[in-house]
């Protein structure tokens, strides 16, 4: 699951929806939070990761191993 944060939401809620899906069977959970150009990682049973340098290519599940994303990609994306 992927959670782009707003500027008016509460990061706890976001956070405690992405832990409630992987509880219920989501593999990985990305908060991308655009203010801070950081994407926290998700996994089940896991601490997060933090994904906050351009070059840093950004865990995928494992469905999608064959893609390779860096931080700077995504938020190139998404300030386009």
């Amino acid at each position: 699951m992927i959670e782009i944060l707003s500027p008016d939401q509460s990061q706890t809620r976001i956070t405690k929806n992405i832990l409630h899906c992987l509880n219920h069977g989501t593999q990985i959970g990305w908060l991308i939070d655009l203010a801070e150009q950081t994407v926290l990682v998700f996994l089940p049973k896991a601490q997060p990761d933090v994904f906050d340098e351009p070059e840093r290519i950004i865990t995928v599940p494992s469905f999608a191993h064959e893609i390779s994303l860096s931080v700077a990609t995504v938020f190139d994306w998404l300030l386009d």
